[in-house]
């Protein structure tokens, strides 16, 4: 299109500066002499015509009378021309006389089908990309994708298997499935076009066996990327449930690698059935960016928040501190539920004691049901969610480390997200607190379920609460130690899933009593039990058999055993289980506390306080049942028993570098006993000792360097005997 050249106007060239007019010197106008020097030169005919003194000033010719003259140069845009040739299509300047610039000609267009395309979109004459995937005498077979091909008759030695090739469509028989192609031919660039076939998106809640055989489309967040042997699967999770995608690529080569875990995608794939789950072969997968995938992400984000809101249920007992609770542990049983549906793995870590094992289990039970209803993997139950005790009442380093390391090899290897750490009967004390730092290094959630002293409480706030997400303990509300752990895990298991209710009734009957927890709760709790038909004598003994058998378990979890114990398998190996374990149990425990109860060094003290003192390193058998920290509470119990629960008792069991203390409510209530705020004054007194430990108010240990054993003992004792009766 021949247009004006806009740069220069059309005249064919820019004015570049101004100079003076020679001519008139930049007068702008021509002197009375230099029209008689003009007028001499004319023939005498015509000088008659002139009259010198009637000529005034007149403009310059040359200038025009502007007195200065342009200085031109040639128009660059237009080479001077004052015209230029546009593309109309696209504006651009065109060099020659085309009607279009190069970019705009018309090309062939050759087509690329779309996964979902079938034959049914297929044009004859047009030009298509394709694979050759089969070579016979007779022709090749030319896959345009994986539901449509053609043959291309004749021979092609030049061609081989999997080389890509430009084919026309001469002939469809929509009867029959075939399709006719020829060679095509073009010379120069053509243009590509993708068609996309327009298939309606898919929730996963809906895909059912009705879905097998049909071609779906999918939008979620991958969750999981996992590498098999055959396909590589992934784990795809919308706003309506998760399910798989397998997608298959050369053997031990990962399919997709710019996928990741986190990623939003659309997948397009046939609905088929693997290990009697439903799996979704993938013929694209592609990653959604920009709006499409923000609202995607919202739409999950929202729907996720909305299905973890735990079901609102009564509690299992009334209690005032319950009540005032049950934010918390509705916060908790919610960040556990949300870990569930947003495809993170959940490791619970818990107190290798009765009470600890028995959150737990109850937090283990409600969480594995859902995981086999809403996670397709048929091993999912394994992969997320872990369940781990922890020999120390706290959440120690040497924990932490291994549960990181498993984490991040986890998310490397199998492409997991990280978890979310559950620590029940553990993680408020200050002991938890370097533990806790490391794992939020990693912007690892936790949720700390504990009935531990966790510290002076200010505005409902202790010092852990800056290192976890979510904090259930008594404490916190004006409670005490005895509401335990294992108590308040099932109150909150039941929030996660109300189902299971009934079979985890007796569980906190076995935690309070295996704790000796003291309290109203304590006694409703066991009242519960009663009604599925356990006494407290049948508590007290599973209790013990937990204790039991936890100490051979050591690091282990022990699913199957423990489940038989506590009477979540079948109910005759439970009581045959349980008989067997308790008299082993009794057997062990008279036998230490006869090598023990001899070496017991008691003293009263003058404000009243009986001190029992015992060097369990040289008076217990050692690497057996019961440990220095069971056999202390068995002398304690004894010397109980012996002077009466009312009366102000502690027991001290110690060895080279540790001692574990008992004391009675009476010493607590009467004395205002806490040990861990002893435990604080001694590290300030003694730093040289390298003091840690602490517990319950009535019940913990304390460690120390073995050279300095005997100053700190003998320092605790000078603070027992200084306690004042209230």
């Amino acid at each position: 299109m021949i247009r004006k050249c806009s740069e220069c106007k059309g005249k064919g060239y820019k004015v570049k500066s101004y100079k003076i007019c020679e001519a008139c010197h930049g007068t702008g106008f021509q002197s009375t002499e230099d029209i008689s020097k003009h007028v001499k030169g004319l023939p005498e005919t015509a000088k008659q015509k002139f009259h010198l003194e009637d000529i005034q000033e007149v403009p310059c010719p040359v200038c025009k009378g502007k007195g200065e003259i342009e200085v031109r140069e040639k128009c660059s845009a237009c080479d001077g021309k004052g015209e230029i040739n546009i593309c109309p299509k696209c504006g651009k300047i065109i060099e020659g006389t085309s009607k279009y610039c190069p970019d705009c000609q018309k090309k062939d267009k050759v087509y690329i089908l779309h996964p979902a395309c079938t034959i049914e979109d297929l044009e004859r004459d047009k030009i298509y990309k394709g694979k050759i995937t089969r070579i016979e005498d007779y022709g090749v077979f030319v896959s345009l994708n994986n539901k449509v091909w053609g043959l291309m008759r004749g021979i092609f030695p030049d061609y081989k298997i999997g080389d890509e090739v430009l084919v026309k469509v001469a002939q469809i028989n929509h009867y029959k499935g075939e399709v006719d192609l020829l060679l095509a031919s073009i010379s120069g660039s053509y243009e590509v076009v993708k068609l996309k076939k327009d298939i309606p998106r898919t929730r996963i809640g809906k895909i059912d066996n009705k879905s097998l055989g049909k071609t779906i489309r999918i939008v979620g967040e991958v969750i999981q990327i996992q590498q098999t042997t055959g396909p590589t699967i992934f784990t795809i999770s919308d706003e309506t449930g998760t399910t798989s995608v397998a997608a298959f690529d050369e053997p031990g080569i990962r399919a997709y690698p710019h996928i990741q875990v986190g990623h939003i995608v659309e997948v397009i794939g046939e609905v088929n059935q693997h290990s009697g789950r439903i799996q979704i072969e993938s013929e694209i997968i592609e990653r959604l960016i920009g709006k499409e995938a923000s609202e995607a992400r919202r739409l999950i984000d929202e729907a996720i928040d909305r299905r973890a809101e735990p079901e609102k249920t009564d509690l299992l007992i009334e209690s005032e501190i319950l009540e005032r609770l049950r934010p918390r542990m509705i916060e908790a049983a919610k960040a556990i539920r949300r870990a569930i549906f947003d495809g993170r793995s959940i490791l619970v870590r818990h107190h290798a004691d009765a009470d600890g094992i028995c959150a737990g289990v109850a937090i283990e039970k409600a969480v594995i049901p859902l995981l086999r209803e809403l996670n397709p993997n048929i091993e999912a139950e394994w992969h997320y969610f872990k369940r781990k005790p922890s020999k120390a009442p706290f959440y120690e380093l040497e924990d932490v480390v291994k549960d990181l390391t498993y984490a991040l090899e986890d998310m490397e290897r199998f492409g997991q997200k990280l978890p979310l750490i559950v620590l029940l009967d553990n993680g408020s004390t200050e002991e938890d607190i370097l533990a806790l730092l490391k794992a939020k290094i990693y912007d690892i959630e936790i949720v700390v379920i504990d009935h531990h002293y966790p510290g002076e409480v200010v505005d409902g706030r202790v010092e852990v609460d800056d290192y976890v997400d979510v904090h259930v303990n008594p404490y916190l509300v004006g409670g005490d130690s005895q509401l335990t752990a294992g108590a308040l895990s099932v109150e909150i298991a039941k929030m996660i899933n109300p189902e299971i209710e009934e079979r985890i009734l007796h569980l906190p009957g076995i935690a309070v009593v295996g704790d000796h927890a003291d309290s109203p709760e304590a006694e409703k709790y066991i009242e519960l039990a009663k009604s599925k038909g356990y006494t407290r004598e049948d508590l007290e003994k599973i209790a013990a058999c937990i204790d039991f058998e936890a100490f051979y378990l050591r690091f282990m979890n022990g699913r199957g055993i423990i489940d038989t114990i506590l009477g979540l398998g079948s109910l005759d190996k439970h009581k045959k289980l349980v008989e067997a374990l308790y008299k082993e149990y009794e057997k062990r425990v008279k036998s230490q506390l006869r090598a023990a109860l001899p070496h017991v060094k008691s003293k009263k003290l003058p404000n009243g306080i009986l001190l029992n003192v015992l060097d369990v390193e040289k008076y217990s058998h050692r690497f057996t049942f019961p440990a220095p920290g069971k056999t202390c509470g068995f002398v304690h119990d004894y010397m109980v028993q012996k002077h009466g629960e009312d009366k102000p008792i502690i027991t001290l069991a110690y060895g080279p570098d540790f001692s574990v203390i008992r004391a009675t409510d009476a010493v607590h209530e009467n004395f205002g006993f806490n040990l861990n705020k002893i435990v604080w004054e001694l590290a300030d007194e003694i730093p040289e000792a390298a003091i840690d430990g602490g517990g319950h108010e009535c019940a913990g240990s304390l460690k120390y360097v073995e050279g300095l054993s005997k100053k700190v003992l003998g320092r605790f004792a000078e603070k027992i005997a200084k306690l004042e009766r209230k």
